[in-house]
């Protein structure tokens, strides 16, 4: 049974809006992502205008949404520390479980000029979720060809798991889309830390990075953080990496404690 966070009073007041029409409307797999951290007093001071602007995914009668999520990686920690020291070349690879509805991608993100991000996904076993089999390398390996035109050669393994709570928004023109997470659980197999209740990482998606969504967050005076990667803020807490100065706002923003057990009623997230 998951245990989900009492997100109601955010969802309340907007209209809903299925996965279809969500997708037809902006998929936004190629995009420019901004990221935010906001405190929940924050998000209520924002609620207003984003529910005169943005319709709220809903799928049956669920608005929030469990995303489990494994990343992989080298030995040498290759997809990390190509995006620690900025490289315009860098690439994420992980294996994604949307929960609530049993569905699985195998997913790999990759860089284009000027930043804009492009997400290139396939169906993926629900069950094989800890390994990449055969026909999952190879399509990365083909996406990451065809696209960087080069060959990808990194032996990669799992090495941390992600949990968190999703809302899903988009603007009502299309042209943006905005993804509000929380109760975020970083694992490795031997730590787990969380981010305590309460702190959200506010996710912008927009052809030119200054969409709908951006412009309500800043007209309240929020400004987007750098370097907020859950991946990489993951790995830095549970000490998996040496380097992780460029991370330190964020986690220091996100107040990721020091916890090798999580509250009981956090617990089966990360399970």
């Amino acid at each position: 049974m998951l245990i989900k966070s009492n997100q109601n009073w955010l969802a309340k007041e907007f209209r809903g809006c299925s996965l279809a029409e969500l997708n037809q409307r902006a998929e936004m797999l190629t995009r420019i992502d901004n990221k935010y951290i906001l405190h929940v007093t924050e998000l209520e001071e924002l609620k207003p205008m984003l529910t005169s602007n943005f319709d709220l995914l809903t799928i049956g009668e669920n608005q929030t949404f469990c995303y489990s999520t494994r990343y992989y990686d080298t030995d040498e920690r290759s997809a990390y520390y190509e995006h620690h020291q900025g490289k315009r070349k860098g690439f994420k690879v992980r294996v994604r479980r949307y929960l609530d509805a049993g569905l699985c991608y195998v997913e790999l993100k990759m860089k284009q000029k000027r930043g804009t991000t492009v997400k290139l996904r396939r169906e993926y076993d629900f069950d094989n979720y800890g390994s990449l089999d055969q026909a999952a390398l190879q399509f990365v390996k083909n996406e990451y060809q065809n696209h960087y035109d080069k060959p990808f050669e990194y032996n990669v393994g799992p090495v941390m798991d992600v949990v968190y709570q999703r809302l899903t928004l988009v603007s009502k023109d299309g042209q943006a889309r905005m993804t509000i997470d929380t109760d975020l659980a970083f694992n490795n197999g031997k730590l787990q830390k969380y981010a305590p209740t309460g702190f959200f990482i506010v996710e912008t998606k927009s052809n030119n990075g200054r969409g709908l969504a951006d412009m309500c967050l800043r007209r309240f005076n929020h400004r987007p953080i750098k370097r907020c990667s859950k991946y990489c803020i993951g790995m830095a807490s549970l000490s998996e990496v040496a380097r992780f100065n460029h991370f330190m706002p964020a986690m220091h923003k996100l107040r990721i404690w020091d916890s090798i057990e999580m509250p009981t009623d956090r617990q089966a997230l990360a399970a």
